[in-house]
């Protein structure tokens, strides 16, 4: 399917469910937003509650994609709770980001791996992009991992190309395409909601 392209219902897995986030979702997002841990490596400081809410406010109303620059922040939801969330924005005609952040208490269960799977099968079935990437800090060894987990490849390492929280920092890139993707064994399949 082409551009535009709205997230009508909620993907499922086997243990998880992604889907937009809503307001009723900010404690949630607050208790791993504003751990100074978790947002070590990335692009903001931890959030106040009212930050949190802010942006709620705006990724609950971001539900289409239709060109370059769109985005999603989708809940990760295990069990009733969101542990994490996902990101994931259309690069240009044919390419797309993917990022991902869990709360720390649900790490090492394999969580953020299937999660990102199934917004992988999305983005190269239905959404037909040709190229996903992840842009993160080398140093970030978690994130690096659950890459080479999902088959992406290491495509650049740039060494202090950017200001970051007050030190010159280091970027990754890694990627991976529709063919070498279709032809992974194991890739996670969104199943319908269940009835």
């Amino acid at each position: 399917m082409t551009l535009p392209y709205t997230l009508a219902e909620p993907l499922h897995t086997a243990r998880l469910t992604i889907r937009p986030v809503t307001a009723a979702d900010v404690d949630e997002l607050h208790a791993y937003q504003s751990d100074p841990d978790v947002c070590r490596y990335l692009p903001y400081e931890p959030r106040s509650r009212a930050e949190v809410a802010e942006k709620v406010a705006q990724w609950s109303t971001a539900l289409t994609l239709a060109g370059a620059g769109d985005y999603w922040i989708l809940a990760l939801e295990r069990a009733g709770r969101v542990i994490g969330d996902l990101y994931f924005a259309v690069k240009d005609d044919a390419g797309a980001d993917i990022g991902w952040v869990l709360h720390p208490e649900h790490s090492g269960r394999g969580y953020m791996t299937e999660a990102a799977r199934a917004l992988l099968d999305l983005a190269f079935g239905e959404l037909e992009r040709h190229r996903v990437r992840a842009v993160l800090d080398p140093r970030n060894t978690a994130s690096a991992a659950l890459c080479r987990r999902l088959g992406m490849r290491q495509e650049a390492h740039f060494v202090e190309d950017l200001w970051f929280k007050g030190e010159w920092g280091d970027t990754a890139v890694y990627a991976i395409l529709a063919r070498e993707w279709s032809g992974r064994a194991g890739a996670a399949r969104p199943r319908p909601a269940p009835a």
